[in-house]
């Protein structure tokens, strides 16, 4: 299988190309007619899809936390 969905780097992909892989990758997996190995390759690579949107997830709320933070802050003074 050489197809876009089970070869490159996760790491450079912006959260909606990832999101929009995985759920490609999900769909295809949910179809079936794939070999085992092929089956394999598409859960590494929707493995390697989730942690990379989860990353992006956590980073927006760090953002989110420290801003809220920040702002708790200014009220207090």
């Amino acid at each position: 299988m050489t197809d876009d969905t089970t070869e490159g780097t996760t790491d450079e992909l912006s959260y909606e190309d990832a999101r929009a892989e995985l759920v490609e990758v999900v769909r295809q997996l949910e179809a079936g007619g794939t070999t085992l190995e092929e089956s394999l390759t598409l859960w590494e690579r929707g493995e390697a899809l989730a942690t990379t949107c989860q990353g992006w997830l956590d980073g927006a709320r760090a953002r989110l936390e420290s801003v809220l933070g920040k702002d708790e802050d200014d009220d207090e003074v």
